[in-house]
């Protein structure tokens, strides 16, 4: 089997169910930015972050495919795949408590940096950030799930703490943001 088609060459693709749509359509962009997302934290496991750490990453990277799926699969579709739910968000919620509990309480902004490893969970949550406007923008002309939004907005928040905990692990002090 080869990796090309050509059916894209005139700038469109399709989505789970044979839809054809414009690869500039905002459903396209936003898993293209999850996939992006995924891709950065394949980068971050790559520098070997705390065991625990990795483990959450390797979830996430699972609940990421799941998203891509059904941001590319049409509610209305016959074509029966895993969506996101309430219980992926829950999931998330855990992991945020469970790291967030390890670390002292926050007092200032910090800048993205630190170690290698926590400076790559900074730029992953920026492209969180990222894909989650996307998807609040694609809401207005489709229908994208309330739970695929919750679980964006959540990973940003779990990413920021994980940077944290990363460099806690690390035995590296958090960047802090001192105002003029």
């Amino acid at each position: 089997m080869r990796i090309y088609t050509k059916t894209g060459d005139d700038g469109t693709t399709s989505l789970f169910g044979g839809q054809r749509v414009l690869k500039s359509d905002l459903r396209i962009e936003s898993y293209g930015t999850v996939d992006e997302l995924n891709s950065h934290l394949g980068l971050v496991l790559s520098h070997h972050p705390d065991p625990l750490l990795a483990a959450h990453i390797i979830r996430i990277q699972d609940l990421l495919f799941i998203l891509g799926a059904d941001l590319a699969t049409p509610p209305d579709k016959s074509v029966r795949i895993d969506r996101i739910s309430m219980a992926d968000v829950a999931l998330l919620e855990g992991m945020i408590d469970e790291l967030d509990d390890t670390l002292p309480p926050l007092k200032s902004f910090i800048l993205p940096g630190g170690s290698a490893t926590s400076a790559g969970l900074h730029i992953a949550r920026t492209v969180c950030r990222r894909a989650e406007r996307i998807l609040i923008e694609a809401r207005k002309t489709d229908v994208i799930s309330d739970e695929a939004v919750h679980l964006l907005n959540r990973l940003s928040d779990l990413l920021f703490v994980m940077a944290r905990f990363e460099n806690a692990s690390k035995g590296i002090e958090d960047v802090k943001w001192t105002p003029r």
